[in-house]
C-alpha cells in the first residue's frame, strides 16, 4: 500500500485494495520488489498501524503473505494457521481488523502442497491437529471429481490440489457463516472477501472471480459445493 503514495488508505476501495496485492505479487514474482527503508517505516508505525488488507493464511513457511505480495511493515494484518482455517480466534481476528483497523479486504489464501490439506486428505488426527483437520474436512466432502476411494489422498497432487481450492471456498463460507459483524460490513459494502492459492512452484497467487464475495446473499446462492459451517 504504500507503494501507491497517490491513495490515502481511508479512500482505497476493496477491489483496489486486492488489485494492489496483484500487482504486488508480480512485482513479487519478477524479482522486482520494491527497496524500502524498513527502520524508518518501524518509526512511522510506532504509534499506529493502518493495514490495508486482513489475509488469513497457512502457517507454511514458504508462504510469508508480506513478502508474496511486495508490501511492507504495516501494510498487512495477518492471520497464520495450518491450513488457514477459519477458527473462532482467526475469524475474531478478522473482525478486529476489520472493524477497528479499517481493513478493506479479506483475502483467504491457500497454498498447493499443503502439509494441512494433505494430513486431512490422509485423516492424520493426531493430538491437538484433531480440531484443524476438523475444520478441513468439509472441502475434502465436498470434493467429487475422485470417485475412487484408494485416490482420494495425499498421493493424489490432483485430488489435493481440488481439497485445496475448496478448502479456500469452505473457509470463506465458515467466515461469513459465522460473523455478524464481517457480514454486516459486506452488506455495507464497506469490505470484501477475495480467495486465492498460491503456488510454492512459481509463486504465482491465482485468484478466481467467483471467489470475490461482495454480497453474502448471493454468495450463498452463487457456491456450488454444500459446506459445514459449524
Amino acid at each position: 500500500m504504500r507503494y501507491h503514495k497517490d491513495k490515502k488508505r481511508e479512500d482505497v476501495t476493496p477491489s483496489e485494495a486486492l488489485e494492489y496485492l496483484k500487482l504486488g505479487n508480480e512485482r513479487f514474482r519478477s524479482n522486482l520488489t520494491v527497496n524500502s527503508n524498513l527502520l524508518q517505516i518501524v518509526d512511522e508505525t510506532k504509534e499506529i498501524q493502518t493495514p490495508f488488507v486482513s489475509i488469513l493464511s497457512c502457517s507454511d513457511s514458504r508462504v510469508p503473505v508480506e513478502l508474496v505480495f511486495d508490501q511492507s511493515l504495516g501494510d498487512i494484518f495477518s492471520v497464520r494457521l495450518a491450513g488457514n482455517i477459519a477458527s473462532k480466534y482467526a475469524i475474531g481476528s478478522l473482525e478486529f481488523a476489520c472493524k477497528s483497523l479499517k481493513t478493506k479486504l479479506i483475502v483467504v489464501l491457500g497454498h498447493t502442497g499443503c502439509g494441512a490439506v494433505k494430513g486431512a486428505c490422509d485423516n492424520v488426527l493426531e493430538g491437538n491437529l484433531f480440531h484443524i483437520m476438523t475444520l478441513i474436512k468439509p472441502a475434502i466432502s465436498a470434493e467429487d471429481e475422485t470417485s475412487n476411494p484408494v485416490e482420494r489422498s495425499s498421493e493424489n497432487k490432483q485430488f489435493v490440489n481440488n481439497v485445496t481450492y475448496l478448502n479456500v471456498q469452505q473457509q470463506i463460507t465458515s467466515i461469513i457463516h459465522n460473523s455478524t459483524i464481517i457480514r454486516e460490513m459486506l452488506s455495507r459494502k464497506e469490505i470484501a472477501i477475495a480467495g486465492g492459492v498460491y503456488d510454492v512452484s512459481t509463486g504465482k497467487v491465482t485468484f478466481k472471480d467467483e471467489d470475490y464475495v461482495t454480497d453474502v446473499d448471493h454468495h450463498f446462492k452463487k457456491i456450488t459445493k454444500q459446506f459445514l459451517y459449524d
